[in-house]
C-alpha cells in the first residue's frame, strides 16, 4: 500500500458541509460527482497530502444513508492508495483479513476500489483504492 488516498466523510447534505472545508478551512473543492452505484454523491476536497470526499446519499437504501442512521455524520472510511489492488485482495485474504468485497468495483472518479471489513481493524472500515 502507498499510504492513505483520502478520508471518507458521510454528510447528510455536501451544500451544508461544503462551506467548512472550503471558507473555514480554505481546501480547494475539486469537483462533485454521482457515483449512481453506490448511490452516493461525492465531493472531493484536496487537503494537500491528500484528500477528503463528502458522502452524501442519494437513495433511502444507500451504505451511506444507513451510516448516517446508525451513527450520524462523520468519518465513514480511511482509503489507502494501491498499484495493484488485485494483488492486494489476494494478499488480505490469504492473511485471514476479513473483506467486504473480494472484487474490487468501480468508484468514486472511476478508482477501483475494495472494502476491508471493519471487524478485522478494530472498527475501522478501510478502503483500497487504485486509480485508472
Amino acid at each position: 500500500m502507498k499510504g492513505i488516498d483520502h478520508i471518507g466523510i458521510a454528510v447528510n447534505s455536501i451544500d451544508n458541509a461544503l462551506p467548512l472545508y472550503t471558507n473555514i478551512f480554505q481546501m480547494s473543492h475539486v469537483k462533485t460527482e454521482m457515483v449512481e452505484s453506490q448511490k452516493v454523491k461525492v465531493a472531493f476536497i484536496n487537503a494537500n497530502n491528500t484528500k477528503i470526499e463528502l458522502l452524501e446519499p442519494i437513495s433511502e437504501d444507500s451504505t451511506i444513508q444507513k451510516f448516517l442512521n446508525k451513527k450520524g455524520e462523520g468519518i465513514h472510511h480511511i482509503a489507502f492508495k494501491t498499484e495493484d489492488i488485485y494483488g492486494e485482495l489476494e494478499n488480505l485474504e490469504r492473511t485471514g483479513v476479513q473483506l467486504i468485497d473480494k472484487e474490487p468495483r468501480i468508484g468514486a472518479g472511476g478508482a477501483l476500489v475494495a472494502f476491508i471489513h471493519p471487524k478485522g481493524t478494530f472498527g475501522v472500515l478501510y478502503e483500497l483504492c487504485q486509480k485508472q
